[in-house]
């Protein structure tokens, strides 16, 4: 029996797909530039995934919770994908951008599948011919963005959609099944699937109705509910912050990018006008004139022969009906995409593989005799404009010409000087090599910027992270003081310009500053200069220690004679251990007046991880010496007197504990002592003393979120909060009254989005403050977070008891009643927001 040779076509395909993955290949190995703010952004996430997934707990919840919400504002498949590509591979630039030959894959058989079904297979084959060459698409094919990963997954559901649209009714329910899981993947790539989804979904959907297709009807809602199903775990996770974060993605971007407002024409042309760099004028132009020769050839001959106008075409009708199936697709995807007002040049980009098909059918207009010597031709064209596009050759006149004739998309592969991003990672790392450290970045420009700093740091197993600071003139006092590193940059600040007067109040004081020094400094390809500054006196210190000290030990602790109460009170501890004693350790500390008294506060806390979780080394055998220099603070209304220090060691990973011995030093605290000269606060301190806000409610809540998004980034791995919790929920064991605690406790978890300890501790918070309607308002909220919209409605009954008037729990209240389905009720209360 004879097989059936695939068609040349399919072939041919392939065959493009091959010569993509070499060029590109190829322009990877040649291009020595480093990613800019949102691809740096994405490849630290596609980095953390791969992390997560070297040691897969498959059976337990909490790690899959933990997996999702590695990303919680954008979904995670193009991460989960590059996983077998690193593993494979290696970790890096180059090899995480290699997913993209599975999207090119993905995104030329759909192409080809669409143009096939859609009209035949010459169609299916030029549109992937021109999808390959489509300046828009191989602009970010190069580019580890996600939206070349969503334009592939965008296509492949409409094409799979388009296939059960299409099909015979016993064909139906399979594909309709294969569309609701490509559906669900491609918003699992990216939420934005749905502005060029939905309103063929609503084409369908009417259409159906107004036929009264029932089975279908039936079908595509199966497909739906298995679209959320794929999605769902994800979204679950994440919901919250997925909606609170869409205004500072849409509003606040497109105000400070001064995009064009809704009212004003440029909204509505402004992706339009895109298409000639999209595209380029002679992949656009060359078919649009088949498409015109065609229709003016038709008339005549329609003319002379006094037939129907489309008489002399065979399978006319059903190219009408295949270009009004695409227009419905691109116009839908254009109009919601120019609602949004937050406009960028990718954001339109899963709009041209359908517009790549529809350029394909027009080129296939031409007359058969030289209709295929322009195809070619056209190719060629495109290729040539690709070639000059991607590489920095041609002289100066040719460029002219070929920027002309494909404005605004240029992507040259860069040949310069290298960027000294990793070296400065390589000097921290060597200046500090059992530590961790936090990068603050000053400069924000496509080559200098906080992210693209993180990722390399990453690279070196995450021993270095980076975050952007100097952004506000209230916080520049506390950025200096609350960092070790900082990398600042003479000449073209980039993206700060609107902030240039806290970067500038932030840069002079590093230079000034007698705690700082400029460790190295490097010459940019730019010409500009790249500083590197380190704090003279670290905050901790980590060396080497003879070995045999087996349980954690306070070799010294260095403290003033007397402090007054209410101020930070400086203090060094002398730790000495094994590495993962120390790394696991957190210190229960309590300074305890030395003579009781029966009334009055009589001592305070200190409770922190070792080395502020900043510790890193690599030899589980060898034993630290870790000095911290930090600030305590005693509270403004202590016993004056003499305290001494008492310490508990305690694994956050075992749960074991143990005293540890301390010197026999104390600290008079007498209102009258000056006030001494300390460093800031400890983060863990710092959320306590936030958290003292909680019982305010609403009028609490305000400080403490805004405070607690400047001290995140100083713990870009927010490690402070699972210090206080694993210290908080220690102590609570031992005190289990008090209020304080739990409050505290509480905000840790909600801070790490742990509903389920949240919701135990807020519960421990309405048995001890049950009178206060704000702490049974808290414990609904996360119930709401967690989509337990019943237990929420109940746990909002004392608060509404206690306080019947107050808008924000009867938004609360209708925010659950909509959720369990009761709208009546639910809009009823929800008119408290006004």
């Amino acid at each position: 029996m004879k097989h059936k040779k695939p068609p040349a076509e399919l072939i041919g395909v392939s065959l493009i797909w091959l010569l993509v993955a070499v060029s590109d290949r190829l322009w990877f190995r040649m291009d020595d530039s480093v990613p800019a703010w949102d691809h740096a952004d994405y490849l630290n996430s596609a980095l953390d995934y791969w992390r997560v997934w070297q040691q897969p707990q498959w059976f337990s919840g909490d790690w899959w919770s933990q997996m999702w919400m590695l990303s919680p504002k954008v979904p995670p498949l193009t991460y989960l994908l590059t996983i077998p590509f690193q593993n494979v591979l290696g970790i890096g630039l180059d090899q995480t951008n290699a997913v993209h030959l599975l999207f090119s894959a993905i995104l030329f058989a759909s192409v080809y599948g669409l143009g096939t079904q859609l009209f035949n297979r010459s169609v299916g084959f030029w549109a992937t011919v021109l999808s390959a060459l489509l300046p828009g698409l191989y602009h970010h094919r190069l580019q580890f963005l996600l939206d070349y990963p969503l334009t592939a997954m965008v296509t492949l559901s409409f094409y799979c959609l388009t296939l059960w649209w299409f099909s015979r009714s016993d064909q139906s329910w399979g594909l309709s099944i294969l569309f609701g899981l490509t559906f669900g993947l491609a918003l699992l790539t990216k939420q934005t699937t749905l502005f060029f989804l939905f309103t063929p979904l609503l084409w369908v959907t009417v259409a159906i109705l107004k036929h009264r297709q029932w089975q279908r009807f039936l079908q595509l809602a199966i497909a739906l509910l298995l679209s959320i199903t794929v999605i769902f775990p994800w979204a679950r996770t994440n919901w919250l912050l997925m909606l609170t974060s869409g205004k500072r993605a849409t509003i606040d971007s497109a105000i400070a990018e001064g995009d064009p407002a809704l009212t004003s024409l440029d909204a509505w042309t402004y992706y339009f006008k895109l298409l000639p760099a999209h595209v380029s004028w002679p992949l656009l132009i060359i078919p649009i004139i088949g498409l015109l020769y065609y229709i003016i050839k038709h008339y005549s001959l329609s003319g002379n022969q006094q037939h129907h106008p489309f008489s002399n075409f065979p399978k006319l009708e059903l190219n009408w009906i295949s270009l009004k199936w695409l227009t419905v697709f691109w116009f839908g995807g254009y109009f919601i995409s120019s609602l949004n007002i937050n406009k960028d040049f990718r954001y339109t980009l899963p709009l041209l593989p359908v517009l790549a098909i529809v350029l394909a059918y027009f080129l296939t207009l031409f007359p058969q005799r030289w209709g295929r010597q322009i195809r070619w031709g056209t190719v060629s064209l495109g290729i040539i404009l690709m070639i000059f596009n991607l590489w920095p050759i041609g002289s100066y006149p040719v460029r002219q010409v070929m920027r002309t004739l494909n404005p605004g998309n240029q992507h040259h592969v860069y040949l310069g000087n290298p960027w000294p991003n990793e070296q400065v990672i390589a000097e921290i790392i060597q200046s500090q090599p059992y530590l961790k450290a936090n990068l603050g970045v000053l400069p924000s420009t496509p080559e200098i910027n906080q992210h693209n700093f993180n990722y390399y740091g990453s690279l070196q197993d995450s021993q270095v992270y980076a975050r952007q600071v100097g952004t506000k003139e209230k916080n520049v006092l506390q950025d200096v003081r609350s960092l070790s590193w900082f990398v600042t940059k003479s000449g073209q600040q980039g993206s700060v310009d609107r902030v240039q007067d806290a970067q500038q109040m932030t840069m002079q004081m590093l230079e000034n500053s007698p705690e700082f020094k400029l460790k190295k400094q490097w010459l940019l390809p730019d010409n500009s200069f790249l500083n590197l500054y380190q704090r003279i006196t670290p905050f901790v210190q980590v060396e080497p220690f003879p070995p045999g000290v087996k349980k954690v030990e306070l070799g010294n602790l260095l403290i003033p004679n007397q402090a007054p109460p209410g101020v930070p009170v400086p203090v060094t501890y002398d730790w000495r251990g094994s590495l993962p004693e120390l790394q696991e350790g957190v210190v229960i500390l309590t300074w305890r007046l030395t003579s009781p008294k029966k009334e009055g506060l009589s001592f305070w806390i200190h409770d922190h991880g070792m080395g502020m979780g900043q510790l890193y080394a690599n030899s589980s055998d060898q034993s630290y010496q870790v000095i911290e220099r930090m600030a305590m603070l005693p509270p403004v209304n202590i016993i004056p007197g003499n305290y001494r220090l008492e310490a508990t060691y305690l694994n956050r990973k075992t749960g074991e504990s143990y005293k540890i011995e301390t010197p026999n030093i104390t600290l008079k605290i007498d209102p009258k002592a000056p006030p001494l000269a300390a460093p800031e606060l400890d983060l863990v301190t710092q959320l306590r003393t936030l958290s003292v806000n909680l019982p305010q409610g609403i009028k609490g809540l305000d400080p403490i979120f805004a405070e607690v998004g400047r001290i995140n980034q100083y713990d870009p791995t927010q490690d402070y909060t699972i210090q206080a919790e694993t210290a908080l929920e220690y102590r609570l064991k031992q005190e289990p009254f008090r209020l304080d605690l739990a409050y505290n406790l509480g905000l840790a978890n909600v801070l790490q989005q742990d509903a389920k300890g949240a919701i135990a501790a807020l519960k421990q918070v309405t048995q001890l403050d049950n009178k206060n309607p704000n702490a049974h308002a808290y414990l609904a909220f996360v119930y709401l977070y967690n989509l337990q919209p019943k237990l929420a409605e109940q746990a909002l009954k004392p608060a509404l008891e206690l306080n019947p008037n107050q808008p924000e729990f009867k938004a609360l209240l209708g925010v659950s009643q909509l959720m369990q389905g009761n709208i009546i009720p639910a809009w009823q209360n929800l008119q408290a927001l006004k």
